[in-house]
């Protein structure tokens, strides 16, 4: 099998619990919420990514084996840590990201963590699991490591996520033309909501990917 990439490359994960840990970001292209395409963003269940997937013309996009792939990170990899740190993100990787990428990366030593919108039931052998649940859809994954809830959205609200078996929850402030706006109400609601914590998309204030 080949695996579809928009984009391959080594930063700092910038969001949640684990912002600061060097990583390889592998982007799959494709998703189940949205097509990647300006003209469907209108009618798609997700409407508000602020990635760009479509395709696989980023820096080091393209087809690969599960064998070339390890490869091509093992060659970004800048860390000093013997374990690569990955992070399999879209779009939504679970469309692509099977049992045999995640068995093959783990016997190489690879520290799989994985940014889903908990639509798609994930392989077993993953380490790190966060979920951002979407509105008019079915949540598979009700367990894991983070949940980070994109706020505000309209009729879509955090509370009924708090029941779920996750160890972190997270308030990221949705990136639009009302940010600034949208910060401030996501720190309001994390200082009446004990069990939020705020995520700001740091690698974007930074300026780095």
């Amino acid at each position: 099998m080949k695996y579809k990439i928009k984009e391959i490359f080594f930063t700092q994960q910038g969001e949640g619990r684990n912002t600061g840990m060097n990583s390889v970001f592998i982007r799959f292209t494709g998703c189940n919420l949205w097509s990647g395409k300006e003209k469907n963003r209108g009618n798609a269940i997700c409407n508000f990514c602020d990635t760009d997937f479509y395709g696989t013309d980023g820096v080091n996009g393209g087809s690969y084996t599960k064998e070339e792939l390890l490869e091509k990170v093992k060659s970004i990899w800048m860390g000093e840590s013997k374990t690569i740190n990955v992070v399999l993100t879209g779009g939504e990787p679970l469309l692509q990201a099977d049992q045999k990428l995640i068995n093959y990366l783990k016997e190489n030593n690879f520290y799989i963590a994985i940014e889903t919108n908990g639509t798609i039931e994930p392989p077993l052998g993953i380490d790190w699991i966060c979920v951002s649940p979407k509105p008019n859809t079915k949540l598979k994954i009700t367990e894991g490591d983070e949940l980070k809830f994109i706020y505000p959205q309209p009729n879509f609200k955090p509370e009924p996520f708090e029941k779920l078996s996750f160890k972190h929850f997270y308030i990221q402030p949705m990136d639009s033309e009302k940010l600034d706006s949208n910060t401030n109400r996501s720190i309001k609601f994390c200082m009446k909501n004990a069990n939020w914590k705020i995520s700001l998309q740091s690698h974007k204030i930074l300026g780095i990917q």
